[in-house]
């Protein structure tokens, strides 16, 4: 285990993790009991949710490598099979889709093998000449463009997009939580945007920014995510990340900016399948799916952002 190894940034991060949800927690128990006409059920479903998110997703920084790949991969994994269940498919495509869950572990092998060529163009090139070939040789045309981009788009977001995650992991490093602290810095800002987006705009939102796309999004929720990301980015830079204070600065906008797009990319995808979760797997807050669209986005974009910087 590599708890032993973390880093005092790092401890303060889950720390602070572990007070904010113990407040939280407490101040919708007793908001349950004075405000009963609130219905806050669904908040501290979502609360409840966290606690458990939370916990896993600290296990798995602190687990060896092979088992915290694992992890990643495991929810690309899911994320793809929820995806894969909302889309239309064909009976023609069965042995496609197959094939797409299959280069789920390859592109998790190319992390854990450390090889950045194969990582970058499996997915894309590779992943999908081959899914496409094996739909060509079915012999049914029908729909076939459909069928073809849906499957790329889903691989593009639930695997390539989310490995990113994985491999910040691997990234060359002579501190062996580098790596690692840099995904927490990651998925907690990603998350805390959402957080800060949803809060600002319920208090202050009145100018919807993408009113066919996401009606509850407004131009106030946004603005006041990426005030709070970005000012988290440059305060808890220093003890997790390489950044200097212009590049922590620069880091929160890609997050912000970027977990934006992440969100209402998936809401555009949700909105044309008529659906509003992607399902019910955690209480309060839908599917993988719904949790992890706005990590589609930023994953990539910080990572390759960091390696440019310093790798």
């Amino acid at each position: 285990m590599l708890f032993k190894l973390w880093t005092p940034g790092i401890w303060h991060l889950v720390l602070g993790i572990g007070a904010l949800l113990v407040v939280s927690t407490l101040v919708v128990t007793v908001l349950q009991k004075w405000k009963p006409q609130w219905n806050l059920r669904e908040v501290a479903l979502r609360i409840y949710a966290w606690w458990i998110m939370a916990f896993v997703f600290v296990l798995a920084v602190g687990a060896p490598l092979w088992a915290a790949l694992t992890f990643v991969c495991f929810v690309s994994f899911v994320a793809l099979r929820e995806y894969i269940s909302l889309i239309p498919t064909r009976k023609a495509d069965r042995f496609a889709l197959l094939m797409a869950f299959i280069a789920v572990p390859l592109q998790y092998f190319w992390v854990w093998r450390q090889w950045y060529g194969m990582f970058i163009i499996f997915i894309p090139v590779h992943a999908f000449l081959f899914i496409h070939l094996k739909m060509v040789l079915e012999g049914e045309t029908k729909g076939f463009l459909q069928a073809a981009s849906s499957i790329q788009w889903g691989l593009m977001i639930t695997v390539f997009s989310l490995s990113h995650m994985a491999y910040f992991m691997v990234l060359p490093q002579n501190e062996p939580m580098v790596g690692r602290s840099l995904l927490l810095f990651l998925v907690f800002l990603t998350q805390i945007n959402d957080v800060a987006q949803f809060c600002f705009g319920k208090a202050f939102g009145k100018t919807p920014i993408l009113p066919k796309v996401s009606p509850k999004k407004t131009v106030e929720g946004f603005l006041g995510g990426v005030l709070t990301t970005v000012s988290l980015a440059y305060f808890l830079a220093p003890g997790l990340t390489p950044f200097q204070p212009l590049q922590a600065i620069a880091a929160g906008l890609i997050i912000s900016v970027g977990g934006f797009f992440g969100d209402v990319t998936m809401s555009a995808v949700k909105r044309d399948l008529g659906i509003k979760d992607a399902s019910n797997l955690i209480p309060g807050h839908g599917g993988i799916l719904d949790r992890i669209d706005s990590l589609t986005y930023t994953a990539p974009f910080l990572f390759h952002f960091t390696r440019y910087l310093y790798f």
